[in-house]
C-alpha cells in the first residue's frame, strides 16, 4: 500500500514545482558579458532562478505564469561595490542613525533602483553580524544584498575626520591585532583610508598600512584602499591593495602604473559620481529636478542642495576650481585604466553623505562612465559582471544566463542606445519575483 502513497506524493510534488515555473516572453536582453543584445528571448525561471533561455516563438510550458514583455528589454541588477548604509537620515550622516529599520530602509530603497546588492565600505557596526548580512546575502531579506567590509581603518586624529566605529591603529603592531578582530566577521574585503583630505589630517603611514594589507592577506581577505594621490597608488600597488576603492584624481596615471595594476590584478572602482557631487550643485544639473533624482533623495535634502545660499557656498568655495579639475582628471583616469584591461568596477559611495544619493547614483555613474569615453554596454558589464566578479559572487549573479539567480531590472527602453534609458525602469525581480516597479 506504501508504493501508491509515494507515486500520488511524487506526483503532487512535482505539480507544485511545475506551478512554480514562470516565463517572460519575447524581451529583448543585455546579458551583462558584453555580448550582443539577445532580442525576441523567452526566459524561463523556476524557483528563484533562470532556467533556460529560449526563443521567443517556442510556446511556454502548460502551466507556467506567462508574462508578455514584449519591447522591453532585460538586464542584470546594478551592484556597487563601494557604498554605505544606515548612516543616513535627512541631511546628516551619523552612527547614530544606524538601525535596523534605517537599514532595511535603504536596502529596499537600493533595491527599487534596481540595485541587487551593495557592499558596504567599513562603516558597518555590530547590529549586521549576529545574522543580518548573511541572510541579507543570501536574499532572505528585504532589499538589496548586504556585503560588507566590516569596520574600516583610518588614522588616530586623523582620516577620516569625524567617523566613529573604525579601527584608527597608532601602530603596525596594533593593526594587525586589530585585522584579526575584523577578521573574525569574515568580511568581503577589509578597507582603508589612505589620505590627507587635502593636507587637513594626517595620512595613514606606509608602515600600518602595510601591516593591514600583510596580515589582512593572511587571513584570506583582500583589501581596499580610499585614496586620491597619484603617489599613494603606486606606494599602494607595491604593498599589494587589491582595490582601488576612488578614482586617482590629482595627476593622470601613468603607464607604469597602469602595467603593475594590470599585472597584480588591482580592481579600479572610480566613483566618477561622488567627484561630480562635489561641486555639481553649484549649478542645477539637468536631472536635478528628475522624479527619478528627488525620490532618492533623504527628506530635506532637495531643499538643502537647491538653495540660493547653498549653491553660492559651492561656488565660492576655495575647493571648488580644485575640485572640478579632479573629476575631469578621475574622467580620463578611468578611459587609461578601462582600456588597459584592468577591471573597472560599479561603485559611487553613495550613502557616505547627503550629497550622494542612494539608487539615483549608481545610474549617474553609468551615464559618467559613458561621458568618459566607454560605450553603454562596456558600463552595464563594469555595473554588473564585473562588480559580481569583484564581490566574487559571479557564480549566481552579475549576468543574465542559465543557472544564474533572476535578479534582473525589467526597462521600457534600451540603455545601449542611451545609457539615460537604464532609468525607465518597469519592474525590478529578485529571486524570480517582482520585489518593486517605478
Amino acid at each position: 500500500m506504501k508504493q501508491p502513497i509515494i507515486i500520488t506524493l511524487l506526483f503532487f510534488v512535482a505539480v507544485i514545482c511545475h506551478a512554480q515555473v514562470t516565463v517572460l516572453q519575447h524581451v529583448n536582453i543585455i546579458g551583462g558579458t558584453g555580448s550582443a543584445l539577445q532580442t525576441d528571448k523567452n526566459i524561463v525561471i523556476n524557483k528563484g532562478r533562470i532556467t533556460a533561455i529560449l526563443p521567443g516563438t517556442q510556446p511556454p510550458p502548460e502551466d507556467a505564469t506567462v508574462v508578455n514583455l514584449q519591447g522591453k528589454t532585460i538586464m542584470p541588477t546594478l551592484i556597487s561595490a563601494h557604498s554605505h548604509v544606515g548612516n543616513l537620515k535627512g541631511t546628516n550622516a551619523s552612527g547614530t542613525n544606524y538601525t535596523r529599520e534605517n537599514i532595511v530602509r535603504q536596502l529596499n530603497k537600493y533595491e527599487s533602483y534596481g540595485v541587487g546588492a551593495v557592499l558596504c565600505m567599513g562603516t558597518d557596526r555590530p547590529l549586521i553580524f549576529n545574522g543580518f548580512r548573511d541572510s541579507s546575502v543570501m536574499g532572505l531579506l528585504p532589499g538589496a544584498r548586504m556585503y560588507s567590509a566590516g569596520y574600516g581603518f583610518g588614522v588616530p586624529n586623523g582620516g577620516p575626520a569625524g567617523m566613529d566605529g573604525i579601527n584608527r591603529p597608532a601602530s603596525a603592531e596594533e593593526a594587525v591585532k586589530q585585522v584579526d578582530a575584523v577578521a573574525l566577521l569574515k568580511p568581503t574585503v577589509i578597507k582603508i583610508w589612505v589620505d590627507d583630505f587635502g593636507g587637513t589630517v594626517p595620512k595613514m603611514k606606509p608602515e600600518i598600512y602595510q601591516a593591514i594589507i600583510k596580515e589582512a592577506h593572511a587571513k584570506g581577505i583582500r583589501v581596499a584602499s580610499h585614496l586620491y594621490y597619484l603617489t599613494d597608488a603606486h606606494a599602494l600597488v607595491d604593498a599589494g591593495v587589491d582595490i582601488i576603492a576612488h578614482s586617482v584624481r590629482d595627476k593622470d596615471i601613468d603607464d607604469s602604473l597602469l602595467k603593475k595594476m594590470k599585472q597584480k590584478g588591482v580592481v579600479y572602482i572610480p566613483t566618477l559620481s561622488l567627484d561630480e557631487y562635489a561641486y555639481i550643485y553649484a549649478r542645477k544639473p539637468e536631472w536635478i529636478n528628475y522624479d527619478f533624482f528627488k525620490a532618492s533623495l533623504e527628506p530635506g535634502v532637495y531643499e538643502m542642495i537647491t538653495s540660493e545660499q547653498y549653491q553660492n557656498n559651492i561656488k565660492n568655495s576655495p575647493a571648488f576650481e580644485k575640485n572640478k579639475a579632479a573629476f575631469e582628471t578621475a574622467l580620463r583616469n578611468v578611459k587609461k585604466v578601462f582600456d588597459a584591461g584592468i577591471l573597472v568596477v560599479l561603485g559611487t559611495d553613495s550613502g557616505a553623505n547627503p550629497l550622494r544619493t542612494q539608487g539615483f547614483s549608481e545610474h549617474l555613474e553609468m551615464e559618467l562612465l559613458v561621458q568618459a569615453g566607454l560605450t553603454p554596454k562596456q558600463a552595464i558589464t563594469i555595473a554588473t559582471c564585473n562588480a559580481a566578479t569583484a564581490l566574487r559572487c559571479i557564480k549566481d549573479y552579475g549576468t543574465i544566463e542559465a543557472g544564474k539567480k533572476a535578479d534582473f531590472i525589467i526597462l521600457n527602453a534600451n540603455p545601449l542606445t542611451d545609457i539615460k534609458n537604464t532609468r525607465n525602469i518597469n519592474a525590478v525581480y529578485k529571486n524570480g519575483k517582482q520585489v518593486s516597479s517605478l
